[in-house]
């Protein structure tokens, strides 16, 4: 199994790092893609910490829309230091989580789509897929993907939420969708459905830990290992044996990230 998309290197595994990596090999992971925010110095050196743990990981490194109001005097910026921590991190393999969200709206529409048009070029010019993260703005996240990308950029939505239509224009534009803890719940059921109608080689699998724990881990912090229970509840929407889920989207992984 593979966990496509983790925060391992947040504070609120700093305790116990080694301890929940053990975990996730334990429970069968083969590898993890762990997030980065760009220009963070506090994740960066946790995430040296996490590959000498694990030294299968790879990395993905971006500046969150949440925090593109820090680069509204000038967008570019964020490219650029993204640009130079990839540089210095031989794990990194894309560009993310970038994207647009204008649920919290924690910084203006505006900056956060010329904050976002800069690493996506930044990621087409490398050629490196990018983790996109995108709520209430599905419109304006697929206009900008097919203006800035060329055609050019593959990548995954990641923790998906969305509607039929948002999946299905996402493997037109040959991205992946990646299905979270989310797809445990109760009262997730349209969220199995659409899961359903992605083809089986798009679909990747994560937890987003620390947040959004699975059932039945719900209101705890999740981690690596728990992207089990994830598989599981996929592999019986789709009605296929989750060993053969897990290989299968273990397969996908290797084929974006090229790890």
């Amino acid at each position: 199994m593979i966990d496509s998309h983790c925060h391992l290197a947040d504070e609120k595994f700093r305790d116990d790092l080694e301890q929940v990596v053990a975990r996730a090999k334990a429970a069968g992971l083969v590898g993890a893609l762990v997030i980065l925010e760009g220009g963070n110095a506090a994740e960066a050196e946790q995430a040296v910490e996490v590959e000498r743990l694990w030294p299968e990981v790879r990395t993905a490194i971006g500046v969150h829309p949440h925090i593109s109001h820090e680069y509204a005097a000038d967008p570019e910026r964020a490219s650029a230091i993204v640009a130079a921590a990839l540089d210095a991190t031989p794990s990194a393999r894309a560009v993310g989580e970038i994207g647009l969200d204008y649920h919290y709206d924690f910084s203006p529409r505006d900056v956060q789509q010329r904050v976002f048009r800069a690493q996506l070029r930044l990621a087409r010019e490398r050629r490196l897929p990018v983790v996109i993260h995108t709520r209430e703005a599905e419109d304006d996240t697929l206009a900008l993907i097919r203006e800035e990308g060329s055609g050019e950029i593959r990548g995954v939505l990641h923790c998906f939420t969305g509607t039929p239509s948002l999946a299905r224009a996402a493997v037109d534009l040959g991205f992946y969708v990646s299905l979270a803890g989310i797809v445990t719940f109760p009262k997730a059921g349209a969220l199995r459905e659409t899961a359903q109608l992605v083809p089986v080689e798009r679909l990747l699998t994560e937890t987003d830990s620390p947040y959004l724990a699975p059932v039945p881990h719900r209101g705890t912090r999740n981690e690596p290992a728990l992207v089990a229970a994830v598989v599981a509840s996929l592999a019986a929407a789709r009605g296929m044996p989750a060993a053969e889920l897990a290989a299968r989207t273990t397969e996908n992984y290797r084929a974006l990230f090229a790890p």
